[in-house]
């Protein structure tokens, strides 16, 4: 069955408009103005129960008002949605039990004098969780985000890093089936983040959880997400798999190639994008990737030679500017 399914999600809002200066201001205060802006628009999609996606697209595409949609806090103007069989606006208690929204700008409680496991225990009771479950559950995460030597501090002696584990740690206690992660590594260091990527994909593996993940951070996607669906002003640009994003928006491959040559002349054999040394990097048509190789190992002396997809943050940055001349031409 699947988890989450949209079909022809819309919401349009009402947005009041001035021109600038102490005339229009009082002129709105008599007459206001308004305009629609289309935030999402007739987008469908389903994700079977487990699957981890990731939601992506540029600032303003959507995707957040798709998530807050999913979680029930917006009501859309169109369409229907269900996750795990209900309508998420309504709001009911048993749904609101199983799901959660984890935003990467909003850490840990806003009860700074409380520590960690006050918290928790605060959670613990707002979600009904038994005394049993809790224990499991809270012993869990503890050693996946190593929360040991943070649980009896007070929330405002953590450091970022400590509170985005413990705000983690918090949404999850009471064991979600779906999580809708919202940039869920923002601002965090190196070490931090890839700690956060580790016990999300660890997590999902563990219980099966169905995620949608939003970000920016194309770290956080190519460690989590098989499967991409990128939206652009509102609308569905591609759904399917990180490999057929790249060949659909980066018709090259890379080739990366250690030749025993002081200076040999490759341009024939791709552009040429980079030489460190006796190291080259060569950008070749996908279609040619055979042809080309077989001709530079006939050719040199090749010490190394491999063949790579070009990053997934190369890959959203060609997609983001061929949707923008597309969407510029419509216009």
């Amino acid at each position: 069955m699947d988890a989450v399914e949209v079909d022809d999600l819309s919401m349009t809002y009402h947005v009041p408009v001035r021109d600038g200066g102490l005339v229009a201001a009082a002129r709105a205060l008599v007459r206001r103005e308004h305009r629609d802006v289309h935030a999402v628009r007739n987008i469908s999609f389903q994700i079977p129960a487990g699957q981890v996606v990731g939601f992506l697209g540029r600032n303003g595409a959507g995707k957040t008002t798709t998530l807050k949609i999913l979680s029930g806090i917006l009501h859309p103007t169109g369409g229907q949605v269900h996750v795990l069989g209900e309508t998420p606006w309504r709001r009911r208690n048993h749904y609101l039990r199983e799901i959660a929204l984890i935003r990467g700008s909003q850490p840990i409680g806003d009860a700074p004098e409380l520590t960690v496991m006050d918290s928790f225990h605060y959670q613990q009771v707002l979600y009904a969780i038994d005394d049993a479950e809790f224990e499991h559950n809270l012993a869990e995460l503890g050693e996946l985000l190593d929360l040991d030597g943070i649980l009896r501090r007070q929330v405002r002696a953590l450091s970022l890093g400590e509170r985005m584990r413990a705000g983690l740690a918090l949404a999850l206690v009471y064991r979600p089936r779906v999580l809708f992660l919202d940039e869920p590594t923002i601002g965090l260091d190196v070490s931090a983040a890839r700690t956060i990527r580790t016990f999300l994909a660890e997590y999902a593996a563990r219980t099966g959880a169905t995620v949608l993940l939003t970000s920016h951070t194309m770290a956080d996607v190519e460690s989590l997400c098989p499967r991409l669906i990128l939206v652009d002003d509102g609308t569905i640009a591609f759904d399917g798999r990180r490999d057929e994003l790249s060949s659909l928006f980066a018709p090259a491959k890379l080739i990366r190639v250690t030749l025993t040559d002081d200076d040999p002349d490759l341009t024939p054999y791709g552009e040429v994008l980079q030489r460190d040394g006796h190291q080259w990097l060569l950008r070749i048509g996908r279609d040619e990737v055979p042809a080309g190789t077989a001709r530079l190992l006939a050719r040199f002396a090749v010490v190394d030679l491999s063949v790579e997809e070009p990053s997934l943050e190369s890959v959203m940055d060609q997609a983001y500017r061929s949707l923008r001349r597309t969407t510029d031409l419509a216009s």
